[in-house]
């Protein structure tokens, strides 16, 4: 018996030796295991105010701040705002508009300070700057009385930013873009209850691509319906705006521009300085997409008299000489048109619109740094916000604050397999899937960025069923890219919103 008690002892101890080496093990194998950061919250803040539009007296709520996302993508935070009225009885029919820019690496406070927030910046009759420090006064043409606004700021944009163990590069492709904002939407509808309200996208240049894709993301991961796309200066087939070799589309998309450029300069024929703008842009469509276009596709076998015809009759609309067309071959690209067209007085025409003018600088027109129709506006439309957003909207943070990311747009991959962005099937599916989405496409005639006629000719390749056809509608400008700039243009933005977001009443 003194034995056993001995070898039972023995086998307490071992197994007390080994229970405690476990204990130890697994206290190290849980020290060595890595430590998930703790996500940051939300930081929002809540400010009231009050509006004048029209006769009417909006009272709404302000609230920006960044919401922290944790998805497939990774972990991010979306700096937005958003403006909500007050006192509604049934939040279920108040419409909710999400809007956005483009770039792609754009913030949203061109759209929220140029046109749909309830303050704008300070510009004159002209569309002209008021001067400098800008200021910003309220806008008495807000669509706050139509729709609640939520102004999205990509990642990578304005406070927006990957956080740490995501890499930003992630969120720089057509499908991560789509989904991280999509994904955005979703969360803030869930959480404002607001699935029931009918909900639109306004985008605004490849804010149009980020819109339709965002749209189809919504409808096909989350099964959520959009009521209507605002699709402002549209960028949804870039083969039709876009220069490369062997592509004859941009010519002829561009001409109408060209033409609107030249009326407006004094440079086209008498004939058709003699007409209304609208008048002129008729004839210039039908020669572009007729004889225009049927002498770029012969090419080589364009006969000679043709071709001195058809340079005459584009002298005449564009106001470039005859010499200088025929020494192009009949293919004018916007980088060649806008120092040629007043050259010889040495200026050029801005590219986002075409009415502005400044002495003649080398470099890219794309990259706003020598647009004349660009210069200092990045500046003055971060100036005020920047101030709008610290002093109105109490939201402060010594974070930098990101209006347009270079680094971005360098990184930026589409992703299409050596074609260009091509979203007419996209925006037929959709339409077709939901009978009630209604597409709003806003052109300015002085747009050299993305061309009014350009837009034309993508929706004309869109073959939807007669019922839904009809819910494509497109508005003109006498302005440029960002229409906006101008308050009357501004005022019939707002004029004609009342009647598309009210034909869902």
């Amino acid at each position: 018996m003194k034995h056993r008690l001995k070898w039972l002892c023995a086998l307490l101890t071992l197994a007390m030796l080994l229970g405690s080496c476990g204990a130890l093990a697994e206290e190290a194998d849980a020290s060595e295991a890595p430590v998930a950061a703790a996500l940051p919250d939300d930081n929002l803040v809540v400010t009231e105010h009050t509006a004048t539009i029209g006769d009417k007296t909006i009272d709404y709520t302000a609230t920006t701040g960044t919401m922290v996302m944790d998805t497939a993508l990774g972990q991010y935070e979306i700096f937005f705002t958003a403006y909500t009225a007050d006192g509604v009885e049934d939040v279920a029919k108040r419409p909710i508009t999400f809007a956005f820019n483009g770039g792609p690496g754009s913030a949203s406070l061109w759209l929220h300070m140029g046109l749909l927030g309830p303050e704008r910046i300070g510009v004159n009759d002209e569309g002209q700057l008021d001067g400098i420090p800008v200021a910003h006064r309220p806008n008495a043409n807000s669509i706050l009385d139509l729709t609640d606004l939520v102004f999205i700021d990509p990642v990578g944009t304005a406070y927006s930013r990957a956080l740490p163990g995501t890499q930003p590069e992630v969120f720089y492709t057509l499908d991560t873009d789509f989904a991280s904002v999509g994904d955005f939407i979703r969360l803030y509808v869930s959480r404002n209850d607001r699935w029931a309200s009918p909900k639109y996208l306004a985008g605004e240049s490849y804010g149009t691509t980020r819109a339709v894709g965002v749209c189809d993301y919504l409808m096909s991961t989350w099964h959520m319906n959009m009521n209507g796309l605002i699709l402002v200066s549209s960028a949804n087939d870039y083969g039709a705006i876009e220069n490369y070799p062997g592509n004859e589309q941009p010519y002829v998309n561009f001409f109408p521009t060209y033409a609107a450029a030249a009326w407006y300069h004094g440079r086209a024929a008498q004939k058709y300085l003699d007409m209304s703008l609208e008048q002129m842009l008729d004839e210039a469509r039908a020669f572009a997409a007729g004889d225009y276009l049927s002498a770029l596709y012969q090419g080589t076998r364009l006969a000679d008299a043709q071709r001195e015809d058809i340079a005459t009759r584009m002298s005449e609309f564009i106001g470039l000489s005859k010499d200088y067309i025929l020494k192009h071959d009949l293919r004018i690209a916007m980088e060649e048109f806008c120092p040629e067209l007043l050259g010889d007085q040495k200026l050029m025409v801005g590219r986002l619109d075409s009415r502005y003018t400044a002495p003649i600088v080398p470099g890219d027109l794309g990259s706003g740094n020598n647009d004349p129709s660009a210069m200092g506006i990045i500046e003055a439309f971060t100036s005020v916000y920047s101030d709008y957003v610290s002093r109105e909207l109490n939201y402060r943070t010594d974070r930098e604050y990101e209006p347009l990311s270079d680094t971005i747009n360098a990184k930026w991959q589409f992703g299409v397999d050596n074609r260009t962005i091509a979203q007419e099937e996209t925006i037929r599916t959709c339409m077709s899937s939901n009978k009630f989405l209604k597409v709003w496409v806003l052109c300015g005639y002085y747009d050299l960025a993305t061309p009014f006629f350009g837009a034309e000719w993508i929706f004309s390749h869109i073959f939807l069923n007669p019922e839904q056809a009809g819910n494509v509608s497109f508005t003109y400008y006498p302005a440029g890219h960002m229409f906006y700039m101008l308050e009357s243009c501004v005022e019939k933005f707002h004029q004609e919103a009342a009647a598309w977001y009210g034909t869902n009443e």
